[in-house]
């Protein structure tokens, strides 16, 4: 086994704005002997049940995501050594189906060119790299190296793009001789490459967060790249550095058109404050992407109810906890979804939630399709069906009208919900509320007055690390159906909503002193009718039998 190479020791970085999306780097990597798995028992306080969760140490954005050879691989900025953000490599597990994982050995080091940043890998199917064969292709991680000597000298060019591969499906990582493949021409924050094939053009496109705004870069070979075009200059909401973009293209649902859409994290700047994902929606000809007429005119307009509190951006999650995520690469064709998956957190506690031997979790891997609404083409987010695949016992709700509240159960601590609720007139408040026997509770509802979804951690147990933890968290209802079609995802200590089949997505992290098990049904006295529910208890990912 080869040992990584000493960095030199970090104060504790807190301070993590600038750093949101990035990692470390090393000169040589190998499999680790010992499984980061073994013997551990993942049943501490807090610790998610069906949400992917580091052995131990810190984990912020999902990295590297790419299928290959029947497993969906899952890097993540990663410090083993302790529970903050510091020198950065990236973790490594993958899974079978985006929901049961199985933790492999680190696979990228800090190096003498810097630590590890997030980005991307693809497999070279056509062996355009020259670091495989046809028969067996490369599987070809590309990141930002971050160099700290550099950023603490004051130099701008700090940040460059480095190459690393594998021919054993990921077990093993070699680095480029020729590293960093793509030098920084002196910009501050140059970060996050998202690589993916272009077809029509025969290349390889790199999508790259650059300070305000996303470069795209072109290469033939992953390793000779040219710029092609800058998007984003005074465009959406800039509250705080551009960072983990990714580019995609979508059908729009119940048409024969095709869109693209470019996801970029913000932090700070979010609609609820702190870290957060917006997006745009547009055409692509590989070089130049061009916002889409009508979402253009949209986001100009700046509507406060969709953008929350006047922010510019229109929003994949308004909840406070999905960031930087990023979809997955070389999923099959004939499977056809584009999959996403997020870090569970906010850089504004990131470092400080009370969690002892691990910090943060992932959301649960989603489906994305783009479809028409009320406020025009929107990101539709859902949960995974594999997700069908943990129930562990189901409980249908009779249809009844609602007399100020209905306990829905009150014996899961993680569990997959789905209502439909009519109301008996406009203009009415209704929660969902999870709550625990030390009166801890969550609420998840819809505000009618403002139109807006919400989730109100205020009660739901410890917010002593910081003081922009608690509160209410908003986001709009972009349809005008008379009936809410919702389903709220629940874990020990997280909740994820998707509400209207998906076109409104919240999620949230909590830390009570018991994991919420009672789950009640609140509204205005015969306000609302129950037409149809169910509440699936989930297994256990860890403990099969729990």
């Amino acid at each position: 086994m080869k040992i990584k190479q000493v960095v030199n020791s970090f104060a504790v970085l807190v301070a993590a704005t600038a750093f949101s999306c990035n990692s470390g780097t090393s000169t040589t990597e190998t499999a680790a002997s010992e499984n980061p798995q073994q013997k551990q028992q993942f049943d501490e306080q807090h610790r998610s049940q069906f949400h992917f969760t580091p052995p131990a140490g810190w984990m912020n954005d999902p990295n590297g995501m790419v299928y290959h050879k029947g497993e969906y691989h899952l890097f993540y900025q990663h410090n083993p050594d302790t529970t903050i953000w510091a020198p950065m490599h990236w973790g490594h597990a993958v899974s079978k189906d985006m929901i049961h994982w199985e933790h492999l050995p680190i696979a990228l080091y800090p190096d003498s060119l810097g630590m590890i940043f997030s980005g991307s890998a693809v497999v070279d199917v056509n062996n355009t790299s020259g670091l495989g064969t046809k028969d067996n292709p490369a599987l070809v991680a590309i990141y930002t190296y971050h160099n700290m000597e550099g950023e603490r000298a004051g130099r701008t060019d700090f940040q460059t793009q480095g190459l690393a591969y594998s021919l054993d499906n990921g077990r093993s990582w070699q680095k480029h001789q020729a590293n960093p493949v793509l030098k920084n021409p002196g910009i501050r924050d140059f970060r996050d490459p998202k690589v993916a094939w272009y077809e029509a053009g025969k290349k390889w496109i790199m999508t790259l967060a650059v300070a305000d705004h996303i470069s795209f870069y072109s290469s033939k070979n992953l390793l000779d790249w040219k710029l092609e075009s800058d998007f984003g200059k005074g465009i959406g909401a800039h509250g705080g550095v551009w960072e983990c973009p990714d580019l995609f293209k979508l059908p729009v649902e119940g048409s024969d058109q095709e869109k693209w859409v470019l996801l970029v994290s913000i932090n700070p700047g979010g609609p609820n404050g702190g870290s957060a994902t917006q997006y745009f929606i547009g055409d692509f000809d590989g070089s130049r992407f061009v916002m889409d007429r009508q979402f253009e005119t949209t986001l100009k307009s700046k509507p406060v109810a969709e953008a929350g509190k006047g922010h510019e951006g229109i929003w994949l999650d308004y909840g406070r906890d999905n960031y930087a995520g990023v979809t997955w690469a070389n999923v099959p064709e004939q499977d056809g979804r584009r999959l996403f998956m997020g870090w569970m957190s906010n850089w504004d506690y990131a470092n400080v939630v009370p969690s002892e031997k691990w910090r943060s979790a992932m959301t649960i891997a989603r489906t994305l399709s783009l479809e028409n609404t009320p406020a025009g083409l929107r990101v539709v987010s859902k949960p995974v069906k594999e997700l069908e695949s943990y129930v562990a016992a189901t409980n249908t709700l009779d249809a009844q009208t609602i007399s100020d509240s209905l306990v829905l159960s009150d014996k899961f601590s993680a569990f997959d919900l789905s209502l439909e609720l009519e109301p008996a007139a406009a203009g009415r408040d209704f929660a969902i509320e999870l709550s625990n026997g030390r009166n801890q509770k969550v609420l998840v509802g819809y505000n009618a007055s403002q139109n807006q979804y919400y989730i109100d951690r205020t009660n739901a147990g410890d917010h002593s690390f910081s003081d922009k933890f608690g509160g209410i968290q908003y986001g709009p209802r972009i349809v005008t159906d008379k009936s809410f079609n919702l389903r709220l995802v629940v874990d020990v200590a997280s909740v994820e909503l998707f509400a209207d089949g998906g076109k409104t997505t919240m999620t949230a992290i909590y830390f009570p002193d018991e994991p919420f098990t009672t789950v009640r049904l609140v509204a205005a006295k015969g306000a609302y009718k129950l037409s149809s529910g169910k509440i699936v208890g989930l297994k256990s990912i860890w403990n099969p039998a729990v």
